[in-house]
């Protein structure tokens, strides 16, 4: 049902006016996220507490009104794009850090607090928290909790869900639930929090957030290595691995990542390397220095052609630009990327690097590939022309058979970017029809009019 004046008024009366709006230029720009796709809602809303959220959800579930919750609306896979119109749920106001408990190593926040001030908050307390998201100078705790967010850190520390002890989250039915606990231990019941976390908006709009916190690491080291391979590089991170090192980070360029940066920004990258590693280990003093001179030899043993060790901050700042230059780098290309975000285990790098560039010369297109090596998680960015619809289409198909190949390699399509509306075509390429059917029947009970989040996933 669209929003006419009666529903509009009703909304003003839950939420003050200033903090509702139909005017078209506050539509567009909650019409899109980083995905690019466009479609309008019928109206933005920033409400500021859970008990408004409550009673505008109950409205919209009266009237079968669409809801979109939206953070930053940083995602990549159309997430937060409002396809049916409706109520784009705008949470960044909920923008409260509500407690550190530096006892019990935990703190709660609401939904719209960004990921980076979060960990500068509890880093003052001598904390820290892990998940490390490229976009956490923007993104939200919430966003990072509806998609699961990963990150460089995640092959030591996890992801977003290894930190959630529970959750606060209004149901598509407008009813106010808590989940979890508070303590260490605890199975009671069936586990609500691990269902929402990574559920896309699609079951409900989380409100609170409570996470476990680590103490904050004493020391990191950082060293770049470049290789004449990429399957000497891969083979370096499975011997360090092996060697019982559990990296903070291992991120990975391939060739054609390297030659794009390097173009960039000319911060002396070799540009007929075959890839390159990024390595930090952190934790205490003696252990660090230990494991860094260890990678050392082990990136010298599998022919690494350079080796850097960063002597201090400022040369560890330096060692990362390459790294962080990769997208602005990327827009030099092309006009339109595709990024996909692929897994595969960690020994089977190489397999799915030679079968991208097998795809890339297949379909004639430029596919540049780095990411995350210590998890196996590759970011696979195919660079294209939307307006060229030739090419695009090519892009189109080429994304398919990556996706083969990666499940051929006992992958996963989505390693942190979720399924959202651009991966929902695929989705059955990967999960078997009993269990996509059982999906779709714990939605039916969360919500039964389907009005949260529609058209994303299935």
């Amino acid at each position: 049902m669209k929003i006419n004046k009666e529903i509009y008024k009703k909304i003003e009366t839950i939420v003050r006016s200033e903090f509702v709006s139909d005017a078209e230029e506050d539509k567009f720009c909650y019409s899109y996220d980083a995905a690019g796709g466009k479609s309008l809602p019928d109206i933005v809303v920033r409400p500021g507490t859970a008990e408004e959220i409550s009673k505008i959800i109950m409205l919209a579930n009266e009237y079968f009104i669409p809801v979109i919750p939206r953070g930053s609306g940083s995602g990549f896979v159309g997430g937060s794009t409002p396809v049916s119109g409706g109520i784009v749920l705008v949470l960044t106001r909920m923008s409260k850090i509500i407690f550190v408990d530096e006892d019990n190593l935990t703190a709660e926040v609401e939904p719209g607090v960004i990921t980076k001030k979060l960990q500068q908050e509890v880093e003052k307390a001598g904390l820290f928290y892990p998940p490390d998201p490229a976009s956490l100078k923007f993104s939200t705790i919430g966003g990072n909790v509806a998609v699961n967010s990963g990150g460089p850190r995640a092959i030591k520390y996890g992801v977003t869900k290894d930190y959630i002890l529970g959750l606060e989250a209004v149901l598509p039915t407008g009813e106010i639930i808590h989940t979890g606990v508070k303590t260490v231990k605890g199975v009671v019941g069936y586990d609500l929090t691990r269902l929402l976390i990574g559920s896309e908006g699609t079951l409900g709009v989380i409100t609170k957030i409570l996470l476990k916190l680590l103490p904050k690491p004493r020391k990191v080291r950082t060293a770049l290595a470049i290789f004449p391979e990429v399957d000497d590089a891969a083979r370096a991170v499975t011997e360090i691995i092996r060697s019982k090192i559990i990296p903070a980070t291992l991120e990975f360029m391939d060739s054609t990542a390297l030659q794009c940066v390097e173009s960039y920004i000319e911060m002396g990258l070799p540009k007929n390397a075959g890839a390159m590693l990024l390595i930090e280990v952190d934790g205490d003093d003696d252990v660090v220095e230990k494991e860094i001179k260890q990678i050392d030899l082990l990136c010298n043993k599998y022919n690494a052609g350079q080796i850097v060790i960063a002597a201090d901050d400022k040369e560890q700042e330096k060692l990362w630009v390459a790294r962080r230059a990769i997208s602005p780098a990327l827009g030099r290309l092309k006009p339109t990327k595709i990024n996909e975000d692929i897994v595969v285990p960690r020994n089977k790098i190489p397999s799915i690097i030679k079968r991208i560039r097998k795809i890339a010369a297949d379909f004639n297109l430029t596919i540049i590939n780095f990411g995350h090596a210590g998890d196996g998680n590759i970011h696979v960015n195919i660079m294209t022309d939307k307006h060229d619809k030739d090419e695009y289409e090519r892009a189109e198909k080429a994304v398919k058979e990556i996706f083969s190949a990666v499940l051929d390699l006992e992958g996963t399509i989505s390693g942190e970017h979720g399924v959202g509306l651009t991966k929902s075509p695929y989705i059955r390429m990967e999960v078997e029809p009993v269990a996509l059917q059982k999906m779709k029947e714990i939605k039916k009970i969360f919500d039964p009019n389907n009005i949260m989040n529609p058209g994303k996933i299935f």
